[in-house]
């Protein structure tokens, strides 16, 4: 209820279209417009499966965006909090968006072609028409390429342009007016190199074990979840200021499967060596060696939903098994919820929904 009465202070023109609290229609206000949308979410209220559809006009407004708006799906703890900042990078888009029509002075230009040239054209990846926009590509010392977007306003250089990089951790630029696009540069440079041992972790374990999600990960990605076994995983959240330390880990499976990796987990977190790759250390804590992608397919892990026969859903795998050991068929969340609700043998606990397999009826 508090939610409800939170959302409403903040978007008032935004109301719920279901008792259930799983679809809103309406209006966001930013810079005295409104734009319509629309916002449907799971069963689970998980923002990260959360669809959002918009107007034409306010999908153009945000098109540069739609990066950092994934990001603040998979991050912010309900839609009271998404809704804010949707409307702050609203602002932010619609003051760029006007500015593109504001006419640059000669000196614009000429400041700008000077630092572009200083820096040499073969770091340049895009520059817009307009010369508005600018990326800028880089390769940090492991030869890993990256892209630094720049959108420049009417007054650059007295004010910085917004910098748009694909980072787990947020790129605050150091400006003064009499600075370039050269110092930008640098500090994207400089922040390459502090992210390096984060990368290092993640593409060892992108490319020594089976990475069930993200499909696709991108340099921003913290989380990957990493076959064990059948329809066994682990879901491993690093942290990037500190990637050698011991993750976040939150194991899926059958209770049988994955009661004795916690132990271990539990048991041996003494042993982690800060020396050791993160790789090496979750070997040793589990006491296990990840299936080896040289030997085994990723479809022996991938198993479809027992519902809806599908392994994808909406962006989302199966996270849910039977505890029976011998069953242990997996299912998405929102199916195995689903199915749930409609027998009328469940019983609901609060947020926890108990009822029968759909497989085996245990």
């Amino acid at each position: 209820m508090a939610g409800a009465r939170a959302l409403l202070r903040h978007c008032p023109l935004l109301l719920p279209q279901d008792r259930h609290g799983t679809a809103y229609e309406g209006f966001v206000t930013a810079q005295g417009r409104d734009f319509h949308i629309r916002i449907l979410l799971p069963v689970d209220f998980q923002l990260k499966n959360a669809r959002i559809e918009c107007s034409w006009r306010l999908k153009k407004i945000l098109h540069g965006y739609r990066h950092i708006l994934k990001q603040r799906l998979h991050s912010c703890p309900d839609l009271v909090s998404f809704m804010v900042e949707l409307k702050t990078v609203l602002e932010i888009a619609l003051k760029n968006t006007q500015d593109l029509h504001i006419p640059r002075p000669p000196e614009y230009y000429s400041c700008l072609v000077r630092d572009l040239e200083i820096l040499g054209w073969n770091k340049v990846a895009y520059v817009d028409t307009g010369l508005t926009t600018v990326k800028l590509k880089a390769e940090d010392s492991c030869g890993r390429q990256h892209l630094i977007t720049l959108k420049l306003n009417a007054k650059y250089p007295t004010e910085p342009p917004d910098c748009l990089v694909d980072f787990p951790v947020a790129f605050a630029v150091s400006w003064m007016p009499q600075n370039s696009l050269i110092d930008i540069y640098n500090q994207f440079l400089a922040a390459l190199e502090s992210l390096k041992e984060f990368w290092d972790a993640l593409d060892e374990i992108d490319g020594k074990t089976w990475v069930l999600e993200p499909e696709n990960p991108t340099r921003s990605a913290t989380t990957r979840r990493i076959a064990i076994g059948n329809n066994v995983s682990v879901n491993v959240e690093v942290d990037p200021r500190h990637p050698n330390m011991l993750p976040e880990c939150y194991f899926l499976g059958a209770d049988h499967a994955v009661n004795p990796l916690r132990t271990k987990l539990n048991n041996n977190m003494h042993l982690w060596d800060p020396e050791n790759s993160l790789l090496q250390n979750l070997r040793e804590l589990l006491e296990i060696d990840f299936p080896s992608r040289a030997v085994l397919e990723k479809s022996d892990f991938a198993k479809d939903c027992g519902i809806c026969y599908a392994y994808r859903l909406d962006g989302s795998t199966p996270d849910q098994v039977c505890d029976d050991p011998r069953c242990g068929q997996p299912f998405h969340q929102a199916c195995l919820y689903e199915w749930l609700q409609g027998l009328p043998t469940s019983r609901q606990s609060f947020n926890v929904i108990f009822g029968e397999c759909p497989y085996c009826n245990k």
